[in-house]
């Protein structure tokens, strides 16, 4: 297996962090120039180390609901948790409580995502759908509806740079 993926000379793979794992532990060293794509579950940090060192690392998460991915981002070595980052285009993320009010940042909450990637609903299964798929309290279309993730989640500050070089912690 590693000779046939060394010999492909693929400049991009995605894989779950189970298959980079398994890649790594039966001698598969990388490959030159490689953009690699993680996702499916958690990416944990020590995992992101090791990849970094063979080419660019990114993190994809989405549940298949709203059309796989929903967030990426490049990942940088550290110490740190390996984040979701923010959404893509045309996507929304809302960290909610219970009765659906947004949580301040650095409180947990259910990650619920709004926008053009989220599904209808589930095929013959009404009440999973009315339970998962809600109306979207935040838009202005009716239509619209948000995925319930279940995934426990919270936003992190953030910095941001403005024209004059400073910065300040959203």
């Amino acid at each position: 297996m590693i000779k046939r993926l060394n010999e492909s000379k693929a400049t991009v793979m995605q894989a779950t962090p189970a298959t980079w794992r398994l890649l790594l532990e039966v001698g598969w060293t990388g490959s030159s120039g490689l953009r690699m794509f993680c996702g499916g579950e958690a990416l944990p940090r020590k995992l992101a180390n090791e990849l970094i060192e063979f080419g660019e690392l990114w993190n994809m998460y989405g549940p298949t609901e709203t059309t796989i991915w929903s967030a990426t981002s490049r990942v940088s070595p550290g110490d740190g948790p390996v984040t979701i980052g923010p959404p893509i285009h045309n996507t929304r993320f809302y960290v909610l409580d219970g009765k659906l009010q947004p949580m301040p940042t650095g409180v947990p909450g259910e990650l619920h995502i709004g926008g053009d990637g989220v599904a209808k609903g589930y095929f013959r299964n009404a009440p999973l759908t009315a339970d998962r798929f809600i109306p979207d309290p935040f838009s202005k279309q009716p239509a619209d509806r948000l995925y319930k993730t279940g995934d426990l989640v919270r936003y992190r500050p953030m910095v941001i740079w403005n024209s004059s070089g400073a910065w300040t912690i959203k």
